[in-house]
């Protein structure tokens, strides 16, 4: 029972925004990406004597990115992300680095509609996120295990395509540039390590646009 009821809900929510604007101001956008990227990260490690730095190769990475967000002007929307990526690199000797990242933060997004009929937007987009950074590398003498705390942020453009029942398929491009820091200490010598990637993302998306606290006429 408690089942239909939310499904008639959203059923409702979706109907009334139908036949406006998505993006007015009160509506809502639930929805999710999901993407690949290219990143390349700098490890500086800097301890008494001395520091050296190291370039990583590049690295194919899977993201995921839940989202919801409210328009708090026509064409402007806020929200909160949730992003989780993961990756590995291969190295020599039948070595490799696995890696996973889980982000929480906020976006912005500007609309700008490009059709008469207001179902095709292209927007831009700016966030960022603070997380954590987990790392193991596999070595033939046992794992290392790595967690850092993280902060990134990224931008970008993209463009969505809204059908009549207010569901909103998107594509979207970014940039996006993280750093990490954590301090070690082996064999007495402590050290200080530095990461900074640069990354490049290309993702799809599925969001559901939905009226808010009051209908969602023209």
């Amino acid at each position: 029972m408690r089942r239909k009821t939310l499904l008639l809900a959203i059923a409702l929510l979706m109907a009334a925004i139908s036949g406006a604007q998505v993006t007015q101001s009160g509506n809502f956008v639930l929805g999710s990406t999901v993407g690949f990227s290219t990143a390349s990260s700098k490890i500086t490690q800097r301890a008494p004597g001395g520091s050296q730095s190291e370039q990583s190769p590049y690295s194919t990475q899977l993201n995921i990115a839940p989202s919801v967000g409210y328009f708090l002007f026509d064409n402007f929307s806020l929200g909160m992300r949730v992003d989780y990526t993961a990756a590995r690199v291969e190295e020599v000797n039948n070595n490799y680095t696995e890696n996973s990242d889980v982000l929480l933060g906020p976006f912005f997004r500007y609309y700008q509609p490009v059709t008469p009929g207001k179902d095709m937007y292209l927007f831009a987009e700016a966030g960022f996120g603070f997380g954590n950074s987990r790392d193991v590398k596999r070595l033939s003498t046992g794992d290392q295990r790595i967690n850092t705390n993280l902060f990134a942020f990224g931008v970008g453009p993209g463009i969505t395509v809204v059908a009549n029942n207010a569901i909103g398929l998107e594509a979207i491009v970014k940039y996006n540039f993280a750093r990490s820091e954590f301090d070690t200490q082996i064999a007495g010598v402590e050290a200080n390590t530095t990461t900074r990637t640069n990354q490049v993302s290309i993702a799809l998306g599925l969001q559901f646009y939905f009226a808010g606290f009051k209908p969602a006429n023209r």
